[in-house]
């Protein structure tokens, strides 16, 4: 097969069928019929050797992982190839939730990899169920609300957290948090952490029982509230119901977002976004789940102070692009708005980029006069680094993923 590698080329993407996804909103972005017989949780953009982006063209693709083997630089960036070892350092994401997912933090990039050699030493299949590690590397990530988007992102304040427990579970946690105020706040969110992990089968009945009959009775309309009964009808019996209770509860406004950094305990909860990561599997869960969970490797890997979730909006960096700003090398997700009359026009040096039109209609051309491409809801594209400058008109919402262009080599 024979591919032009300076110009743009159109991507299929894979679906992925987890039991939280939604059985609409992937199949109306890409203009498929819907409810769909499967549930579909995630659209990947991206090169991922689970589960790659195929590059189409006329009649015939190839896995994006595969194209970039043969020309690194070329698709990549020099800059992009060497300091990433000829991969792409992101994976693009559609994350449609229509149930919970699980709690849960991602390691560094120093406990990816000892973690990841540990587990190979110890003979663990890779895709053993209860292995943590699947790579050596890190996975911050970044997700923008292209609905209401609710998640629990990063511990609350220790004087929330007592006004919280206090107002939720008075009875259960009173030991805990007298114990926790002779403590610095780390060492009182570790202990708190902890003994929910290992709370005896009957405690922890207790305390589920008493924060449902404080939510329904007693504050019937606050958030809080709410998802302690929506997650009790999802995971009954499960200490991850009391997520919203010792987590910062969040609601993103479409267009708003929120950067998770290593060791930062979350979980999503409801809502569709656009998700941008590290390219890496490595995934520490602490509840909502039925999947493997390991309390003293999740306890290892995170941080236990006081977070604000950090919501942020688009920072205008050109007229018709805006910037989620994040402290991430691998990846930059922009928002670029185009209407009647006001085209994007890139940069002319620029590594990989990937497109996904998310509204309405544009076209895109490049410096060759034979490389136009119309592009529709749904659309997504690669635009190689060989590719130079290119232009976008029409009237459109254009999600864009690249890599910044500085920063250090990762460690």
């Amino acid at each position: 097969m024979t591919i032009d590698t300076g110009s743009v080329q159109r991507l299929k993407n894979p679906v992925q069928h987890y039991a939280w996804g939604s059985r609409t909103a992937i199949a109306d972005l890409t203009g498929r019929t819907h409810p769909t017989t499967e549930p579909e949780a995630e659209m990947w953009m991206g090169a991922h050797p689970k589960s790659p982006s195929m590059v189409v063209t006329g009649d015939q693709s190839v896995a994006l992982n595969e194209l970039i083997d043969r020309f690194p630089e070329e698709i990549l960036g020099r800059s992009v190839s060497r300091r990433f070892d000829r991969q792409l350092p992101f994976l693009f994401k559609v994350l449609a939730a229509a149930e919970p997912l699980s709690i849960q933090a991602h390691p560094n990039r120093v406990q990816a990899r000892r973690g990841y050699d540990r587990e190979n030493q110890a003979g663990i299949p890779l895709g053993a169920p209860h292995r943590n590690y699947r790579d050596a590397n890190h996975k911050p990530e970044v997700i923008c609300a292209l609905t209401e988007f609710w998640g629990v992102n990063g511990f609350r304040t220790i004087e929330d957290l007592h006004r919280q427990l206090g107002q939720y579970c008075p009875d259960t946690f009173a030991k805990i948090l007298a114990s926790m105020r002779a403590l610095a706040p780390s060492e009182a969110l570790r202990l708190l952490f902890e003994s929910m992990l290992n709370m005896p089968t009957a405690e922890k009945e207790k305390a589920i029982a008493e924060a449902m009959d404080r939510a329904k009775n007693d504050r019937p309309t606050d958030p809080i509230s709410t998802w302690l009964i929506k997650l009790q009808k999802a995971y009954p019996g499960d200490i991850g119901i009391l997520a919203p209770v010792i987590l910062n509860l969040v609601c993103l406004a479409p267009g708003e977002a929120m950067y998770l950094p290593a060791g930062q305990l979350h979980a999503y909860l409801d809502g569709v976004g656009i998700e941008l990561m590290a390219n890496s599997d490595n995934v520490l869960r602490g509840g909502l789940t039925p999947k493997h969970i390991d309390p003293a490797e999740l306890m290892r890997v995170l941080l236990f102070e006081p977070r604000n979730p950090g919501v942020m909006t688009a920072q205008a960096v050109s007229p018709t692009e805006a910037r989620y700003i994040t402290p991430a090398k691998e990846f930059c997700l922009s928002k670029v708005t185009i209407a009647e009359g006001k085209s994007h026009v890139s940069q002319g040096q620029r590594n990989v980029e990937m497109l996904l039109l998310m509204k309405g209609h544009a076209t895109l051309k490049t410096g060759n006069d034979d490389d136009t491409l119309m592009l529709q809801k749904g659309d997504s594209v690669l635009v190689p680094a060989a590719t130079g400058g290119y232009q976008l008109t029409g009237e459109a919402v254009i999600y864009k993923a690249t890599v910044p262009d500085t920063g250090s080599d990762p460690k």
